[in-house]
């Protein structure tokens, strides 16, 4: 019996499924997520995001390849970190925030410490993210106070 899933479905099992592994897990994974989520935009993605994604793969490759070619050092130095830096996505953008999050997935993680927030540059709002989907990330503190004004009991799982 086929399971009828939706493109949401699919994109939210491929996207999310560093959350459900342990953290060194989602490290390890990071290299095929990378290439993962662009794999599954440009088969389920609409016209637009699959011009897109295109058109970002074409200018990285021909970038890169003018940057090697010229042998630029401090920008291969910049290509290689970059891309260790992508490779931990999975665990920076997914699993940190979905971790432990089953029960309830409409749930994500936040973090509210001030400190913690100014290391990370404000990008573990990803409760506030899930509740307005349409606020632009540098609006996020500012909607993490108002619910925490008008929701205090609200559960709020932390990042770390």
């Amino acid at each position: 019996m086929p399971l009828n899933l939706t493109t949401s479905d699919i994109i939210n099992i491929y996207e999310g499924k560093s959350a459900r592994m342990t953290w060194y897990g989602a490290i390890l994974y990071g290299p095929v997520h990378m290439f993962l989520i662009h794999k599954i935009t440009l088969q389920l993605g609409n016209r637009n995001y699959i011009k897109n994604v295109i058109l970002e793969l074409i200018s990285i490759t021909i970038v890169t390849f003018i940057i090697f070619y010229f042998n630029i050092h401090f920008l291969i130095y910049h290509i290689i970190v970059m891309v260790l830096a992508e490779f931990l996505m999975a665990f920076f953008a997914v699993w940190t925030v979905h971790h432990d999050t089953e029960e309830s997935p409409e749930y994500a993680r936040t973090q509210r410490k001030e400190w913690k927030n100014r290391i990370t540059f404000s990008m573990f709002y990803h409760l506030e993210h899930h509740l307005f989907p349409a606020v632009p990330t540098i609006k996020l503190p500012e909607l993490a106070r108002r619910i925490d004004n008008i929701f205090p009991n609200i559960e709020k799982k932390q990042t770390f």
